[in-house]
């Protein structure tokens, strides 16, 4: 199936790569196109010269100059077209290269990394090899904080199936999700800061002095210029009178100097990326939807004409920008006092469009975590989408789960039941059987169940509740922590969690192992049957066979299960599946044996 997936990627890739040679030609013919231009250019000013016939210069010269305009707006168009399909390459090879080993041109979400967070460390969320660096598909920083923001918590029932609808959708639009992917790369690699640093520009008034007179000034202002020159024209004597009207203008439009580099100083660096924006927005708002989530987040941004209102700001910003040439911005001042008009008309925008641009690229946001979800759902068809439970206790029951971070060919499928029910289930194994891996599959595939994804399993029922780990505990030099110091603050931390959270499933892998056997032994059984008092559920795997023994004292709580071992020819064969009861076999001997340590002598 999965190379079914990769070879509709390939092709994908070699079309896009055709279409992108295809516009690098007819750019590259344009591009000489124009240099024909400007040889006809210097023709005819060779033929003017040589008839004395200067109304063949100027004609030429016509011509010449509003050819040259279109051809550079042609090839723009072809550059810009070269540039989408290079980037429709560059998302589809990404698929293919996360499929093989799971890399990604996407965040990997390292700056969301947080060790106090329930369960973001123990359970690789965040960072290289993690499953934010798998799922991520999101360009944009709301995209990123967006899903970062989904897998760090679980959901209402009702949100996640709206979600699990809107996925589902969207894995049925694979093209459409890879070309919206196209529109928005480049946003991966701008500044993450850029939009915020816009709408806080957005919410604070420029207070242009005389803004209002201004305003009425710079729309009659060219035809004041214009009727001097005509009138110096046919008197002669007034000829002084353009020239100071023209310094005057020019004049009016430095003394607003600062306004403008103060408007220049962030807008003007946008205008291009906000043209790129008005084209996803316009994407987005034409396609039809029929999951309620993506209804809801359309019409969010047609009610505002959003892609409209994106499309005129960058028009706006972009018009600006034609003061860095130095010759069309010194003629565009002279008449228009161009600069002023367009801050004036940047302010006019923001006073009607402030409030909506920020919850408008929110909406991006979305889009591009609900993206990111349908990518496993398109990318891995045999994963399941959970059913969510609103029964009274907690369900957990899968079928064939397995970790969506280990290769298919690697990792081990197991099956696990809590059906509406109040359990800790005891894990008991040798060393490397796959105790911690499994009590990490079952945490990342919840977490995965309970913000709307598809899940690395053939049937899942999952209720809604917290997931709590307790997993990889280690000292702090910096905050002067010991390791038994940081195992009690987490203790701390599920306890109070089990107090005040409606549902807390804890996952404990080798409780207080900053200490003696005997205070482990002890200290491990006070916390379980304080757990097992609070009505708190979840799995505890240990080495100590003492706490499987548990299980006679609670027989309707605790449950046994075990990781087994088997020793052929003093080989150890693990075949990494869970059974019920207790682990009977260890290996911690055999392992010192084989770096030269003999534990019977």
């Amino acid at each position: 199936m999965e190379l079914d997936i990769i070879d509709d990627y390939k092709q994908r890739v070699t079309d896009a790569r055709q279409e992108a040679d295809k516009y690098k030609t007819l750019a590259n013919t344009y591009s000489l196109l124009r240099l024909g231009v400007f040889a006809l250019i210097i023709l005819s000013v060779y033929f003017a010269i040589v008839n004395d016939n200067f109304t063949i210069l100027a004609v030429a010269f016509v011509i010449s100059v509003c050819g040259f305009m279109w051809l550079v707006s042609r090839q723009g168009q072809f550059e810009r077209q070269k540039e989408y399909f290079d980037n429709l390459a560059k998302v589809n090879q990404n698929e293919i290269e996360n499929i093989l080993n799971r890399s990604n041109i996407y965040n990997d979400g390292s700056r969301y990394a947080d060790e106090k967070h329930y369960y973001g460390a123990d359970l690789d969320i965040y960072g290289n090899a993690s499953l934010f660096q798998l799922v991520n598909r999101a360009a944009t920083s709301a995209g990123n904080d967006k899903l970062s923001a989904w897998l760090s918590a679980a959901a209402v029932k009702n949100t996640i199936e709206l979600k699990q609808d809107a996925v589902k959708e969207l894995s049925a639009k694979s093209g459409w999700k890879l070309e919206l992917q196209a529109k928005l790369i480049f946003a991966n690699t701008e500044d993450i800061n850029q939009l915020q640093r816009l709408f806080k520009y957005l919410y604070i008034p420029l207070n242009l002095p005389g803004e209002k007179w201004l305003s009425k000034y710079c729309k009659i202002a060219p035809y004041l210029l214009l009727a001097a020159i005509l009138f110096a024209y046919f008197y002669p004597a007034a000829k002084a009178f353009p020239i100071l009207l023209g310094l005057a203008n020019l004049g009016i439009v430095f003394s607003k100097a600062a306004y403008i580099k103060k408007a220049d100083l962030i807008a003007g660096k946008i205008g291009s990326t906000l043209g790129g924006y008005a084209i996803v927005f316009d994407k987005i708002e034409t396609e039809q939807w029929q999951s309620a989530y993506c209804n809801d987040l359309t019409k969010r941004l047609k009610a505002g004409h959003t892609s409209e209102k994106i499309k005129e700001l960058s028009e706006l910003i972009n018009k600006l920008n034609y003061h860095l040439n130095m010759i069309v911005g010194f003629l565009l001042n002279l008449f228009f006092l161009w600069d002023i008009r367009q801050i004036i008309a940047i302010e006019n925008w923001k006073r009607d469009n402030q409030h909506n641009l920020e919850e408008a690229f929110d909406v991006i946001g979305e889009y591009e975590a609900l993206i990111s979800l349908s990518s496993l759902a398109i990318n891995y068809p045999g994963w399941c989408f959970p059913v969510i439970s609103d029964n009274t206790a907690y369900t957990l029951t899968t079928k064939n789960l397995a970790h969506p971070l280990i290769d298919s060919k690697k990792r081990i499928e197991n099956n696990y039941e809590l059906n509406d029910s109040l359990h800790i289930d005891i894990i008991t194994g040798s060393n490397m059987a796959g105790k911690s891996t499994f009590l990490r599959t079952i945490g990342i595939n919840t977490v995965l169940a309970l913000c709307g994804a598809p899940v690395c399993a053939t049937e899942m029922r999952v209720s809604v509740m917290q997931v709590l780990t307790y997993m990889r505990i280690k000292d702090s030099l910096n905050e002067s922590t010991s390791t038994f110091k940081a195992e009690l603050d987490r203790l701390q931390m599920l306890l109070g969690a089990v107090e005040s959270d409606k549902k807390v499933f804890f996952l404990i892998d080798e409780m207080l192992r900053g200490t003696n056997s005997v205070d482990k032994y002890l200290g491990s059984k006070a916390v379980i049957e304080q757990l097992i008092r609070k009505k708190a559920v979840g799995m505890v795997a240990t080495h100590d066979l003492q706490i499987a023994e548990l299980e006679k004292q609670y027989r309707d709580y605790v449950r046994n299960f075990y990781f087994d071992i088997q020793v052929k020819n003093g080989e150890m064969l693990f075949d990494y599946k869970i059974k019920h009861g207790e682990c009977k076999t260890f290996n911690a001997s055999l392992l010192l044996k084989q770096i030269g340590i003999d534990v019977d002598s």
